[in-house]
């Protein structure tokens, strides 16, 4: 046995060194990875932070139905990271998963650019006073299908949208960082910390420069240019190849789940055993899985142990590998329970999101009424309000990780400072003050209107500054500093190792999930605060006329609940128990080049 497991071990380690002896992974590979990202987010943000503008003034949408279009867009662009997280982690590798995802976005992109050149994809411009003409249906599924195919990245791998490049990239970054070498001072909270601020800054780029090249150029060069962008990071991300650690898929992760599952089912009538030592383990069978230590048997959800418990019915040979649609493992059971405690406080993300959605919904549009000239002859495009978010992100990123860090671990004698689960608190204690700012603002901005004698005037500017908008966004941006990067520490902390791909995955559907919220929520809001006399508090044409501070102010309520909710679960949350491998039969070639972070219940 011994033998047999040298020799896979072997074959194995050749497949990812190949003849270079060089330690794979490391600050090395940042650059190809952190290059494959930044162009992509310059193309997704550099698309979706003007759009409110050109589904309003070029496609001549209704405001509710051009904030639920793009809500929805973004949602589902979203919610396909699954599909490519399952083809990482089940047979493909994340670096392929990301190489194939990464030339299907460039094709969509090259469509996407070609669409918005021809003339006849939009309908013609609004006259005068006269009534504008909304674009037709097949103008709008021409926008729909290129929009699709722009986020269909992964159709070589068989998944469908955006799946491929978002769940891999985060947890393919994390992967080339080994905590458990002395020689390694990165962990993965500097890398998360690292690989937000790089988002940001890409975020700044395209709510700056590509917004204005939007506005004032046109909307073909405003997406050519990070058309071409995407298609050098593919070139720079390939080119890192031989530097990165390859970790081994190791099979569906969906797969061994459902089995725990059907396991405990089947074996539901049986009484629990009374020592948890006598449940069922198996080290050679789960190696591949559990590079980083085994999961150890924890007392919550006892009922998912009895897919553990040897019966006589299992027929377990010494040295054969059991049916594990019958029999699974301890380590197997724990990643189930692990998957499972996730989920509450991923779920708690969600209404943070669907706040966050209102920057590039009404928030711009708020911005768009108000006067935003910084010269006589400039102006701040609405769409680059956001501006102010990414900067405010960015700063707090650094703030954090220079300064609160080291004052943070000097109480806490954490050496991440705090726990993530500390700072998504702080995050969402930050974004219900945005929200709850955002409505004063409104209230000032309507007074003003109603001041000047512009309350039937939609397109008229009303004269307040910009600046007045600043709080929200600034507030959003800090929330999102703290939540954000803590829920995806979360998320590739606690679950297990062989599903991080899949653990990224959940955090961009808590994504999904929120931008769908939010376009229920608008849905219904302009359904149920419709009046007889035509008033509503989400009006379609007329903003000043509007109760856009009740809505405001509704999120804010519900992120408060939300809250209670949150620290109720961070009260009763159990983490993911692992005990280190210290065998050297099966796993310590494993752990020598491809072990992953370990946390225990007190480092965590």
């Amino acid at each position: 046995m011994e033998e047999k497991s040298k020799n896979k071990i072997s074959e194995e380690e050749k497949q990812f060194h190949g003849s270079s002896s060089r330690p794979k992974g490391g600050l090395i590979t940042m650059p190809f990875i952190f290059a494959n990202e930044i162009c992509e987010k310059l193309a997704v943000v550099g698309f979706h932070a003007n759009m409110i503008s050109y589904l309003t003034t070029q496609l001549h949408l209704p405001l509710t139905k051009a904030a639920n279009t793009l809500t929805n867009f973004a949602g589902t662009s979203s919610l396909t990271p699954l599909l490519g997280a399952f083809v990482a982690d089940s047979f493909a590798g994340r670096f392929w998963t990301i190489t194939f995802a990464s030339i299907i976005y460039q094709i969509g992109m090259t469509l996407l650019t070609i669409s918005a050149i021809i003339p006849t994809l939009r309908p013609p411009p609004c006259k005068g006073e006269e009534v504008c003409v909304v674009a037709d249906t097949a103008q709008l599924s021409i926008l729909y299908i290129v929009r699709s195919l722009r986020n269909t990245k992964t159709l070589l791998l068989g998944a469908l949208g955006s799946g491929g490049i978002r769940p891999c990239v985060v947890a393919f970054g994390a992967d080339q960082f080994d905590e458990s070498d002395p020689k390694q001072t990165t962990k993965t909270w500097n890398y998360f910390n690292g690989y937000y601020f790089c988002m940001g800054a890409a975020n700044l780029v395209a709510v700056t420069v590509l917004v204005y090249i939007q506005d004032n150029v046109g909307w073909g060069l405003g997406l050519g240019i990070p058309t071409v962008a995407m298609f050098l990071s593919v070139i720079a991300f390939v080119g890192g190849f031989r530097l990165y650690r390859h970790l081994i898929p190791s099979g569906s992760p969906f797969t061994r789940l459902i089995q725990v599952a059907v396991s405990a089912f089947r074996k539901r009538k049986l009484r629990m055993v009374s020592d948890p030592t006598l449940l069922y383990t198996n080290n050679e069978i789960d190696a591949p899985i559990s590079l980083g230590g085994n999961l150890t048997h924890t007392k919550h959800m006892s009922f998912l142990d009895k897919a553990a418990i040897v019966t006589d019915e299992d027929n377990l040979k010494s040295g054969q590998i059991p049916n594990l649609w019958k029999l699974n493992t301890v380590h197997r059971v724990e990643e189930l329970k692990s998957v499972i405690r996730m989920g509450p406080i991923g779920a708690s993300g969600i209404l943070l999101i669907t706040a966050y959605a209102q920057q590039g919904t009404f928030s711009l549009q708020q911005a768009k009424t108000t006067n935003r000239h910084l010269t006589k002859s400039f102006q701040i495009p609405a769409g680059s309000m956001s501006v102010f978010t990414t900067v405010a992100m960015l700063s707090t990123i650094i703030f954090y990780d220079r300064f609160l860090v080291k004052i943070a671990r000097k109480f806490t004698g954490l050496e991440r400072g705090i726990t993530f689960l500390h700072r998504m608190g702080v995050g969402f204690v930050i974004s219900i003050i945005a929200t709850l700012v955002a409505g004063f603002v409104e209230i000032k901005r309507k007074h003003v209107a109603i001041e000047h004698g512009l309350l039937d005037k939609p397109h008229t500017m009303v004269p307040i500054s910009f600046l007045w908008l600043i709080p929200q966004y600034s507030l959003h941006g800090v929330a999102e500093a703290f939540m954000s990067i803590g829920h995806l520490e979360f998320f590739y902390d606690q679950a297990p190792e062989s599903m991080r791909s899949t653990a990224m995955a959940l955090f961009w559907m808590a994504i999904s999930i929120g931008n769908y919220v939010s376009t229920l929520l608008v849905t219904l809001v302009h359904k149920f605060s419709a009046k007889s006399d035509g008033s509503n508090w989400l009006p379609d044409n007329n903003l000043n006329r509007g109760k856009l501070e009740y809505f405001y102010w509704l999120i804010t309520l519900l992120q408060v609940v939300n809250l209670v909710y949150y620290l109720w679960c961070a009260k009763i949350y159990t983490y993911k128990p692992v005990q280190v491998h210290h065998s050297k039969e099966v796993n310590s070639s494993f752990r020598d080049e491809f072990e992953l972070s370990n946390r225990s219940l007190v480092d965590a």
